[in-house]
């Protein structure tokens, strides 16, 4: 039973979480010139207090502020590197038609989108997490501060989306060479964090998800776009921005399909096309996977997953208020460890439980809007996923 590495841990979640109204309001009254960033301060941090509480009422040890600091679950990273810009009206020509955002954007018929481009050369000088980290640490016990979680944007994160138009050829040449820089400063921020005490970082990446996605590799072939290739860069990317990791600091890949506000999601299929290369070449040390409808397909493709690594499965759907079974989710991850057993890799069965977290399958907020449940359903789904974990595990 000594393969679980603690985190993740058994009852887990993947990091946004609703923002209560007084927040919301204050970040408006930011936006229309009405609050400074000083005013906020305060505001946001009430705020994180009060989620960190609900947290550890409820028995969740891996601690987020929720992303309260952020509009979206990706911000953080390119909006603080060099050698990035925001740009508010990209125009969609500018984004790949094959990749499911930009459907998303064309049937609310958008013609510009925001975004942010490459301008130059990419370069950290300042942090991107390490304030919600300190943050963080000042409202937790010291012995807790290693549960911390810090979610994090994926590295590729604007470069599947615009293709030729990521960054000025002139300032890269090729994907590896843009790629290094960004790896560089990943490389950078996880250093920092590990020095303040950080040991779990989670990044979160539906687009690893997409390439499950039939419709998608469809409209990368007509576009000649070698997805194979294009998989296999991005695991490299991640393995780079990996490889100064200490062996005690947690990294773990959230993969999902879309959460947006209306239970509205961008892609379907199953992990079957990139469980080899996701479970076996991308040196992550847990998997976050959305398995809370079919559109995730099924258990199989964890037969792939070594024993030396762990999966959350993500059984517990965070879109809506609908309640599961305790008894189904139970046989649902019985269903996984048997499979997991059976893998490549034969493990017994208590082994291959021992691999096994649950959460929900997204967070509850990845904009600020959040979805369509209640903070009391929230809490009630953050419940069941401790109850599920205290009765199929002794370390929970």
């Amino acid at each position: 039973m000594s393969l679980h590495i603690l985190p993740p841990f058994r009852a887990d979640h993947i990091g946004s979480l609703r923002r209560p109204q007084k927040l919301l309001e204050a970040r408006d009254q930011l936006d229309a010139g009405k609050l400074s960033k000083e005013e906020l301060r305060p505001v946001e941090v009430e705020a994180i207090k009060g989620i960190v509480k609900l947290q550890r009422d409820i028995g969740i040890k891996s601690i987020t502020d929720g992303e309260y600091t952020r509009h979206m679950f990706f911000d953080g990273v390119f909006n603080n590197l060099d050698g990035f810009e925001h740009v508010p009206d990209v125009p969609l020509e500018k984004f790949m038609d094959y990749v499911p955002d930009t459907a998303g954007f064309k049937l609310l018929n958008f013609k510009k989108a925001d975004s942010y481009l490459c301008n130059g050369k990419i370069k950290r000088t300042k942090t991107f997490y390490v304030d919600e980290f300190e943050t963080l640490k000042s409202l937790v016990p010291a012995d807790e501060v290693k549960n911390i979680k810090l979610t994090m944007c994926a590295p590729e994160w604007f470069h599947l989306r615009h293709g030729p138009w990521a960054y000025p050829k002139e300032v890269y040449a090729t994907d590896e060479e843009y790629f290094a820089d960004i790896s560089q400063a990943y490389r950078e921020e996880l250093a920092d964090l590990y020095a303040r005490g950080c040991r779990n970082v989670q990044f979160d990446d539906p687009l690893l998800a997409y390439f499950c996605s039939e419709k998608m590799l469809a409209g990368m072939k007509e576009e000649g776009v070698d997805a194979d290739r294009l998989l296999q860069l991005y695991v490299n990317v991640y393995n780079d921005c990996l490889r100064e990791k200490p062996a005690d600091m947690c990294a773990g890949v959230h993969l999902c399909r879309g959460n947006f506000k209306g239970g509205r999601h961008f892609s379907e299929g199953g992990y079957d096309a990139i469980a080899v290369k996701l479970f076996n070449e991308l040196n992550a040390d847990t998997y976050y996977l959305e398995y809370d409808t079919e559109r995730a397909g099924t258990f199989e493709p964890l037969r792939h997953l070594p024993k030396t690594k762990s999966v959350v499965l993500g059984l517990i759907t965070s879109k809506f208020p609908t309640m599961e079974d305790p008894e189904d989710l139970k046989q649902r991850v019985a269903n996984a460890a048997s499979i997991i057993a059976s893998g490549v890799e034969p493990r017994t069965r208590e082994e291959a439980l021992n691999q096994i977290c649950i959460s929900p399958q997204c967070g509850f907020a990845s904009h600020s809007l959040g979805n369509d449940v209640t903070d009391e359903d929230m809490a009630n789904k953050l419940q069941l996923v401790v109850k599920v974990a205290k009765e199929l595990w002794s370390d929970a």
